[in-house]
């Protein structure tokens, strides 16, 4: 397979994990947004929060709940920001589902 984020999960692209478990891992953005900047991605290939299906929906909390964890352990006490990017037109860059979790300074919007 040729999606990136199958070979980072695979190991056969170095990045600086945050998290792992069976369905899930976590690293370290190359190119933060904010001082914390963690990709929480699934192990499936799924292409988009578009492409999701009902046999999903715990794979989904799942993802949401690593995001807390990670933001518990970062130490994101004063609050942080989860972004999910879907499709095209909803900015998504790597066609695998991936949460951005990004915090450590005041997350204003528009991101800035």
């Amino acid at each position: 397979m040729s999606c990136i984020f199958c070979k980072i999960a695979a190991g056969e692209i170095p990045s600086k994990a945050i998290y792992q478990d069976d369905s899930t891992y976590a690293f370290a953005d190359i190119s933060p947004k904010a001082p914390v900047h963690i990709l929480i991605i699934p192990r499936e290939h799924i292409t988009s929060l578009i492409e999701v299906s009902d046999h999903h929906r715990d794979l989904l909390g799942h993802l949401m709940w690593v995001a807390a964890e990670i933001a518990r352990k970062q130490q994101l006490n004063n609050g942080y920001r989860i972004v999910v990017n879907a499709g095209e037109d909803g900015g998504q860059t790597v066609e695998h589902l991936h949460l951005h979790l990004m915090g450590g300074r005041p997350m204003t919007w528009p991101p800035g």
